[in-house]
C-alpha cells in the first residue's frame, strides 16, 4: 500500500492537515497482542521540517467484529471508520491523530493513532493491598463511565439494581478467565518443549 496515500488522505479532515506538514522518513512492521495476532500492523517515524519535531504513528488492519452478525446495522463506511468511533464514544477525550483510511490498492480498512500518546501508567507489582485497592476502583469508574456514555446508563443502573449480584459474577467470571489463560500458556510452553510447534522464544 501508498503509506503516503494513507496518511494524507486520513480522516477527519483537520487531522489530514495537520499529518500533511510530515514526511514519512522510516516504517518497521509490528507484531500485535492477543487480538491482534495476525492482522497488519505498522509503525511509522514521521518528522516535519523542525529539529527534533517528530510523530510515530501505529496504523492497524481493522476487521469484522465479532458481534455484527447480531448488531443491527449502524451505517459505517468500513470496519476503521466503526473502531475510531467507538473509541472515540468511550472516551472522553481521543488521541487526537485517531483517524481511518481505506486502501485504494487492497481495500483493506486500517485505523491510525500514536503508538505513544504520553499515557500514564502503574506498576501494579509494586503496589500494596490498599494502593491496589484504590487503582482498581479508578479502573472500575472508568470502564463504568465509559459504558455509560455509550449505552443508555439508566437502563443500565436499573439492570444491575443494588445488590451486588452482578458485581460478583464478573469477578467469578474474571478469576475463570485468569485461571484459563496460565492453562493455555502452560499447554503452549509444553507443546514447544515437546518439538509438537516451533516457537522461538526470548524475542
Amino acid at each position: 500500500m501508498s503509506y503516503g496515500y494513507a496518511l494524507f488522505s486520513l480522516r477527519p479532515e483537520e487531522r489530514r492537515l495537520l499529518l500533511s506538514k510530515f514526511r514519512i522518513a522510516d516504517g518497521a512492521l509490528r507484531v500485535g497482542g492477543v487480538g491482534s495476532v495476525g492482522t497488519r500492523c505498522t509503525i511509522l517515524l514521521l518528522e516535519g521540517r523542525a529539529e527534533n519535531d517528530a510523530i510515530i504513528l501505529q496504523q492497524k488492519e481493522a476487521g469484522p467484529s465479532v458481534l455484527e452478525a447480531y448488531l443491527p446495522e449502524r451505517g459505517y463506511t468500513n470496519h476503521a471508520e466503526r473502531i475510531v468511533i467507538g473509541q472515540r464514544l468511550m472516551q472522553a477525550t481521543s488521541d487526537i491523530f485517531l483517524g481511518w483510511h481505506e486502501s485504494k490498492l487492497s481495500d483493506q480498512q486500517y485505523y491510525w493513532r500514536q503508538l505513544k500518546d504520553m499515557k500514564g501508567s502503574v506498576d501494579v507489582a509494586t503496589l500494596d493491598e490498599a494502593g491496589l485497592g484504590t487503582y482498581l476502583a479508578v479502573c472500575s469508574l472508568c470502564l463504568a463511565r465509559a459504558h455509560a456514555r455509550t449505552g443508555d446508563s439508566l437502563a443500565i443502573a436499573g439492570y444491575l439494581g443494588k445488590s451486588d449480584a452482578f458485581d460478583k459474577a464478573i469477578a467469578k467470571f474474571a478469576i475463570a478467565y485468569a485461571d484459563q489463560a496460565e492453562r493455555d500458556y502452560q499447554a503452549l510452553v509444553e507443546a514447544v518443549n515437546s518439538g509438537q510447534i516451533v516457537a522461538q522464544t526470548g524475542v
